[in-house]
C-alpha cells in the first residue's frame, strides 16, 4: 500500500518540534509498504500543501498523527479541532482513500474526536503494534475486532476495541525513522527529541501522560539511550535534545544509570528534560550536571499544599522548595510551570500559589491559566471557566514588569515569535527559557512583592 502520513502540527512555539510519535510509527510499517512524510509545519498554506501531495502520492491509506488539542500555552483549542476538520474536509474532497487517525492529541478524548472529525479508522494509544496490524487488516479486510485500541464505524456507529493486554517493551522498538523528518526542524530549531522509556504511575488529577502510555513504566536500556544520542550529537545542525519522557526521574535509579552511561561516554551535548520533585536527590543533581544538562522543567502546578493535595500531585510546596536548593547548590537551572485557576480553585488559591512563587524564585516560572480540554467541545463549560482566566490574566499582567524571570505565554511576556527569534539570531539553543536570566538567578527580584489587586 501506498501510505501517506500526515503531521497536522503547527506549532512552532517556543520550538517547532519533529512529529516524534509519527516517526516512531512510521519506522514499524512494514518494508513492502511506500511511506510519504507530509509535513504541515512549515507550510504557509496546510490545505493547499496536503491537497497538492496527496493528488501527487495518491495514496491507499492517509494517516494523521494529531498531536495536541490545546495550544502551547494554554489558551485554548477550539481552533485546533477546527483546524483538523479543515484537514479532514481536504482529505476527503481529495481522495477515496480511507482515513485513519491517532497520536497524543487524539488518545486524550478519542471517541469524541471520532464523533467530531468523522474518520474511518482511529488508534488511541500507543501505535507501533497496532498500526502494522492495522495495515494487515485493511489489506485482508478482516481481524479489526482484535486490535487493541481501534476505533471504527460500522452501520454509522462508533465501535471501540478493548486496549492490547500489554504495553509495548520499549527495548524492542525500532527507533524513530528520522530519515523522513523535515530538515528544518534542525535547520531552524536546533533541538532534537529523545525518549528513554514509557509509562507513568503518577496519579495527576488531570495528567494525560497515563491515557496516552499507561501507568506501567517501561524502560530502555541506558546503552542504547546513549547510542541515540550520541547520533544526535553527530547531526550537523542538532545542538539540544530535549528527552521527552513524562518525567525523566521516574524511576530514579534509571535516570541514574542513564546520566552515569553519559558522564562514561563523555557526552557534550547539551539536554533538558521533565523532573518531578518526588525521587529527586543530591546524587541525581550531581549526575545530572556532570552528565550536561542544561536544565530541568518541573511541573510544580501550584505554590498552595490544598491543590497540590486535590491535583493529586503527591508532593507538597516543601518538596518543590527542596528541588530547587537543590538546582542552586548544582547549577541545573530550575523551570516550574505553574497551572493557575484549576478545576476547585478560586481566585484566593490563585494568590497563595503567586506568593509562593515570589518567595521560591526559580530560574524561571511559566504561568498559565488552566484550560479544561474539554472547553474544545463545550462552548458553555468554556464561557464558564473565561472568568477566572481573565482575572488571572489581569493580575499577572499588573505584576509582568516586576518579576522579569516569569514566561506568561498567554500575555507573550517572554514567550513570543520575534523574542525567541532574538535569542537564536545570537546563536542561543535549546528550551529558551534558560537565557532569560543569563547563568545565575537575579536574586535582587526576591524581595519584591506580590501586587494583588487585580484591576476590575
Amino acid at each position: 500500500m501506498r501510505i501517506a502520513l500526515v503531521s497536522g502540527n503547527r506549532e512552532k512555539l517556543p520550538d517547532a518540534v519533529i512529529p516524534f510519535g509519527l516517526l516512531y510509527v512510521a519506522a514499524s510499517i512494514p518494508e513492502k509498504h511506500s511511506r510519504k512524510m507530509i509535513d504541515l509545519c512549515f507550510e504557509d498554506d496546510p490545505k493547499a500543501a496536503l491537497a497538492a501531495q496527496l493528488r501527487e502520492f495518491e495514496p491507499d491509506l492517509v494517516a494523521i498523527g494529531m498531536r495536541n488539542i490545546q495550544n502551547t500555552d494554554y489558551s485554548g483549542m477550539t481552533n485546533i479541532v477546527n483546524y483538523y476538520r479543515e484537514l479532514m474536509n481536504t482529505i476527503r474532497d481529495t481522495t477515496q482513500a480511507p482515513v485513519i487517525i491517532g497520536g497524543s492529541g487524539f488518545s486524550v478524548i478519542p471517541s469524541e474526536l471520532m464523533e467530531t472529525l468523522r474518520p474511518d479508522f482511529g488508534i488511541s494509544g500507543e501505535s507501533e503494534e497496532a498500526f502494522p496490524a492495522f495495515l494487515m487488516a485493511l489489506e485482508t479486510n478482516e481481524g479489526f475486532d482484535k486490535i487493541g485500541n481501534l476505533f471504527r464505524f460500522e452501520d454509522g456507529l462508533l465501535l471501540k476495541n478493548p486496549p492490547p493486554p500489554d504495553f509495548i517493551d520499549m527495548r524492542t522498538l525500532p527507533r524513530p525513522d528520522r530519515s523522513l523528518a523535515d530538515p528544518r526542524y534542525s535547520e531552524q530549531f536546533g533541538i532534537e527529541s529523545l525518549q528513554t522509556k514509557r509509562g507513568c504511575p503518577l496519579q495527576c488529577d488531570y495528567c494525560t501522560y497515563p491515557i496516552i502510555e499507561g501507568r506501567v513504566g517501561r524502560t530502555r536500556e541506558a546503552a542504547d539511550i546513549v547510542d541515540e544520542l550520541e547520533f544526535l550529537s553527530g547531526q550537523p545542525n542538532v545542538h539540544h535534545v530535549f528527552i521527552v519522557d513524562s518525567v525523566f526521574n521516574l524511576p530514579r535509579t534509571h535516570a541514574k544509570s542513564v546520566c552515569r552511561e553519559m558522564i562514561d561516554r563523555g557526552n557534550t551535548m547539551p539536554w533538558t528534560c521533565y523532573i518531578n520533585p518526588l525521587g529527586f536527590d543530591a546524587e541525581l543533581a550531581s549526575l545530572m550536571q556532570r552528565a550536561g544538562c542544561a536544565g530541568m522543567e518541573v511541573g510544580s502546578d501550584s505554590g498552595y499544599d490544598p491543590v497540590l493535595k486535590r491535583l493529586r500531585k503527591g508532593f507538597t510546596t516543601q518538596h518543590i522548595r527542596d528541588l530547587h536548593a537543590l538546582a542552586l547548590e548544582y547549577d541545573v537551572p530550575d523551570c516550574h510551570t505553574f497551572l493557575l485557576g484549576t478545576p476547585s480553585e478560586d481566585f484566593d488559591d490563585v494568590l497563595r500559589s503567586l506568593e509562593f512563587i515570589v518567595d521560591l524564585d526559580p530560574f524561571t516560572a511559566i504561568l498559565m491559566a488552566w484550560v479544561d480540554d474539554y472547553e474544545a467541545l463545550d462552548p458553555e463549560l468554556a464561557k464558564r471557566r473565561l472568568a477566572l482566566r481573565e482575572k488571572i490574566h489581569r493580575i499577572l499582567d499588573d505584576n509582568k514588569n516586576d518579576f522579569p524571570w516569569w514566561a506568561i505565554p498567554a500575555l507573550e511576556v517572554n514567550y513570543a515569535p520575534e523574542l525567541f527569534k532574538t535569542l537564536r539570531e545570537h546563536g542561543l539553543h535549546g528550551p529558551l527559557w534558560q537565557h532569560l536570566r543569563g547563568r545565575a538567578p537575579a536574586r535582587a527580584h526576591r524581595r519584591k512583592r506580590l501586587r494583588a489587586t487585580a484591576k476590575p
